[in-house]
């Protein structure tokens, strides 16, 4: 299986690679690996891959256009397409990662892994091209990376001749997850990218709407990705009247 990870900071991987027991899935070719840079695909003289995010706020948002750039050289690269190597991006909207999702994973030709960095990446990239995200749990790291050596390990595990035990992953237990509201989606320049363009409520200027616009995606976002967490909120008392009305499901008196 090829393997291949987009990722600003691909030093991370060797050493996770070269060393423990999943090592031997890489060196005896059961897993190909390959790092991609999203910056060796940017343009201008400073290889710019983020901006600062549409409507204010902290943080920084990964531009679209290097990643899709990275994401057709990997194509090229490896000739498989979308079907035979799905686009999994490891993010906090995504299904918390479970050993039956890596194994259904382990069973096309290839796969590409994206790990984002900073405050995410902008949204249309994650529309066009992302097939899947994928959660390790409720909590925040610097970046995917992590998640994807997550991924990986779990993955080289799973393949013949790496355990000195075949039923030992059969073993394995987990640990279930933690609740919270989802953050909403994330746009940066240009405006307007390949057809798709930004909310009009992020370019308004106006404050209170562009808060408001940013809760109710927030809402919608864990009602229709975790609805788990969404129920864990309600009963913490987290949730406004309005976040009830947008639901369509007003709280009781």
């Amino acid at each position: 299986m090829r393997v291949d990870i987009i990722t600003l900071f691909p030093e991370l991987f060797p050493a996770f690679l070269q060393a423990g027991v999943t090592r031997r899935a890489y060196d005896s070719g059961l897993i190909q690996v390959k790092t991609w840079n999203p910056r060796d695909h940017a343009s201008g003289n400073y290889k710019r891959v983020d901006d600062r995010p549409f409507g204010g706020g902290p943080g920084m948002v990964m531009l679209a256009e290097p990643l899709a750039a990275c994401l057709q050289a990997v194509r090229d690269d490896s000739g498989l397409d979308r079907n035979q190597a799905p686009l999994l991006y490891f993010s906090p909207a995504g299904e918390v990662l479970t050993q039956k999702r890596v194994a259904h994973s382990g069973q096309t030709p290839g796969v590409v892994l994206l790990c984002g960095r900073y405050e995410g990446i902008d949204q249309r990239f994650i529309d066009t091209h992302v097939d899947a995200q994928i959660s390790l749990g409720d909590f925040v790291l610097s970046g995917g990376e992590i998640a994807a050596m997550a991924w990986l390990d779990a993955l080289a595990r799973l393949q013949p001749g790496v355990l000195h035990d075949e039923q030992s992953h059969l073993q394995d237990s987990f640990t279930p997850a933690m609740s919270g509201l989802l953050d909403c989606p994330h746009y940066t320049r240009p405006e307007v990218w390949q057809g798709h363009a930004v909310p009009d409520a992020l370019l308004s200027g106006h404050h209170a709407q562009i808060a408001a616009w940013r809760r109710q995606k927030s809402v919608m976002l864990t009602a229709q990705t975790r609805p788990d967490l969404l129920e864990k909120a309600r009963a913490s008392g987290l949730l406004t009247r309005c976040d009830e009305q947008l639901l369509g499901d007003p709280p009781k008196d």
